[in-house]
This record gives C-alpha cells, structure tokens and sequence, in this order.
C-alpha cells in the first residue's frame, strides 16, 4: 500500500478544520497556507470532501469550509476513501498485467490475499477517528494502540 499525495492532504485538511472548529469557517487559502500545501490541491481536496459530506461549505465574506460532523464521528478511512477514492488499490484489478489471467473470472490464488489486505487496512483505517488525531504524536500513538518510542 502507498499512501498518496491526495489521501495525504485530505487527511492534513481534514484534520486542521478539526482543529480550527471553534473559529468557524476556513478558506482553502488559509488551509494551504497555513499546512504549505498547494492551493489548487487543496481545493480539489476540499471538494471532493464535501462530494463525500465530510466537510460542508459556507457562502459569503466570511464563508469557507468546517467539518460536517464531529471530528469523533469522522473515520480516516473516510477521508483517504473521499479524497484519493480508495484506500487501497489492487493492482491487478487497476492495471491488469495479463487480461486473462487478471479477469475477475479467472481464479487466482493471490487475489484473496490482496483482499484480506484491503479488509485489514480499511479496518484499521476505520477504527482511527479524526479526534485521535487531535494530540501529539505519543497521545496519539497510545490512542491506536501503538506502543509510544522511546527516545
């Protein structure tokens, strides 16, 4: 699995309107200024966030961007899936090597391995919400049931 520049920014955008709740609406300007992102990323991002209603948009001089739900009711895996449209692809059904080999008609001995994969990731991805992400990095660690390093 690589996690890609899209799901990346999505889960950093994602992840400072969670932060920045209380203060109302966020432009993407701001956001990309303030994470150093890409501005027209950041927009493309913010859109298909809203696409997949975890963001909602504000209209006017003081309208921008806020999450459309708690931050504890907004999964990870639902922000990479938004942004980069799947959480992980399988590569031989995106980009078949051999058609007939690759065909979901064809039996292959590998594919159920590449789909628990899929399963045990989205799994995890699914069990870290927005609001564990709210700490710093030990809090967070222990939060997933990581074991904190130690220096």
């Amino acid at each position: 699995m690589r996690i890609t520049t899209w799901a990346e920014y999505g889960l950093i955008c994602a992840l400072h309107l969670a932060k920045r709740a209380a203060e109302g609406p966020v432009t993407g300007r701001d956001i990309a200024t303030r994470e150093r992102l890409p501005a027209d990323y950041v927009e493309q991002i913010l859109l298909r966030l809203r696409r997949a209603d975890i963001v909602r948009s504000v209209r006017g001089a003081r309208g921008g961007y806020l999450l459309a739900r708690a931050p504890e009711e907004i999964s990870v895996r639902a922000v990479i899936s938004a942004s980069e449209l799947t959480t992980f692809d399988l590569h031989c059904v995106s980009h078949p090597v051999d058609d007939e080999r690759c065909a979901a008609s064809h039996t292959c001995s590998i594919r159920p391995v590449w789909l628990l994969l899929q399963q045990k990731i989205d799994d995890v991805l699914e069990g870290v919400r927005l609001s564990d992400l709210l700490y710093e990095e030990p809090v967070v660690r222990e939060r997933v049931g990581l074991p904190i390093l130690q220096g």
